[in-house]
């Protein structure tokens, strides 16, 4: 006989209502293949008389997430409400209750995953956490458990749709910053306020926890390096094509030959020839390299209704299974191993610098000549002929070099009489 699985599901906004339709929907299925039963017992919504698309039984509704630590019959609590207050407490009490907890929160578990594993570990509760990362990509599962035998030596992701589809069409249409990020709006592949997807830190927080499975532990999110997506121009997507390069919102980790880790998220110029500049709309991929597996790639859609959808219930069907069989892990294992990251300054890398200068004589000397004081080398150097008759841009290739030397070079040209604006910088990557 079918095992029946009580489940509380908390938030019911796209994400929430789509798996509450197709657990109904894939009922049958997954009674077949799972031998269990899932049972929605309460949903909790932030405004129950708030009309959508999908609907519910007024009976399964509340309005508070403590209700669903009242009733007996839930096994399983499912957060899909966002945000690190409520879910938060959600979560902990669920643990301290011994539910076993699904959700897709990344920015709670990349802030407060230590706490809450730590708490998951105290309680003997497992934490299923497929949805946080990339969407309907199985990346979590493979990182800790397919990979488990691998020291992973480097992580590159392209791990937000929003930022990939503005990049792709500024690319493909040659449509500048503005143009395209409206177009994301209109088209529903960016939300009306997009701020965390344009200024990385929806990228940012989904590299954390990556980067935690992978390496043991959690790195601070004030310790890294996120940048988004505003400054980049038609001008340097064309001038990176010309270098032999696209520029996409990359998520770079990776561990160096003494075991210290590095961590950065912002527009990376990637070669041309690699499959990850192949890489464009709203699909997410990761390119993730192990010292037994080697190169492995991972590519499908980031975000939406049913990709999510299909990790939360591949993550419940896994809940459902440990009941039966308790597990000895709770859904991350920390180790020393590794233990320590690189701080921001100290990163080092390859660099695309555009400035914008006076169209004169001699500013490309004193550009150079800064950045020769600082042990910064250039791999070349190309300047358009200017079409103004004052201005131009000025794009400089630069070798590898420490981000805080970097830094220091560019406040120093700032304050140069014949630089015009903010200075762009983007790393150059090597995969």
């Amino acid at each position: 006989m079918a095992q029946h699985i009580g489940i509380g599901l908390a938030g019911f906004g796209t994400v929430g209502s789509g798996v509450f339709e197709y657990l109904q929907h894939q009922r049958d299925l997954l009674a077949e293949r799972t031998g269990s039963l899932f049972e929605v017992h309460s949903i909790v919504l932030r405004d129950p008389s708030k009309k959508r698309d999908i609907t519910a039984p007024a009976s399964l509704l509340t309005s508070s997430w403590r209700d669903l630590l009242k009733d007996s019959r839930i096994k399983i609590v499912v957060e899909l409400m966002g945000g690190t207050t409520d879910a938060l407490d959600l979560i902990k009490e669920s643990i301290r209750s011994g539910r076993i907890v699904v959700t897709a929160n990344k920015a709670l578990l990349a802030e407060h995953g230590q706490e809450v594993f730590a708490l998951a570990q105290q309680h003997g509760v497992p934490i299923f956490y497929e949805a946080a990362v990339a969407g309907g990509i199985p990346i979590i599962q493979s990182l800790r458990d397919a990979f488990v035998g691998n020291r992973i030596e480097s992580i590159h992701g392209i791990l937000n749709g929003t930022t990939n589809y503005i990049l792709s069409r500024m690319q493909e249409a040659a449509l500048d910053y503005p143009e395209a990020l409206a177009e994301a709006v209109a088209m529903g592949y960016a939300e009306a306020d997009p701020t965390l997807d344009i200024n990385g830190w929806d990228a940012g927080h989904k590299a954390i926890i990556l980067a935690a499975l992978a390496y043991g532990f959690w790195v601070p999110p004030q310790a890294i390096r996120v940048e988004g997506i505003q400054q980049v121009t038609l001008a340097d997507i064309r001038f990176a094509e010309s270098f032999g390069y696209t520029i996409k919102l990359l998520a770079t980790i990776q561990a160096t030959s003494e075991g210290v880790i590095e961590l950065f998220i912002g527009p990376t110029l990637i070669p041309k020839s690699t499959v990850l500049a192949s890489v464009n709309g709203v699909f997410n991929a990761i390119a993730l390299k192990g010292d037994l597996v080697g190169d492995a790639l991972f590519y499908g859609r980031g975000a939406g209704q049913k990709p999510t959808a299909s990790s939360v219930i591949g993550d419940l069907v896994e809940a459902a299974l440990s009941l039966e069989s308790p597990r000895r892990t709770v859904g991350f294992s920390s180790h020393a191993l590794y233990g320590k990251y690189r701080a921001i300054n100290e990163v080092v890398s390859s660099y695309y610098l555009r400035l914008s200068v006076e169209d004169r004589p001699g500013v490309l000397a004193k550009v150079a000549s800064i950045l020769g004081e600082a042990g910064i080398g250039i791999a070349s150097v190309v300047q358009p002929e200017s079409t103004t008759g004052d201005e131009t841009d000025l794009v400089l290739m630069l070798h590898q070099s420490a981000y805080g030397a970097v830094r220091s070079a560019l406040d120093q040209m700032k304050l140069l009489s014949c630089i015009r604006g903010e200075p762009v910088l983007f790393n150059i990557a090597t995969v």
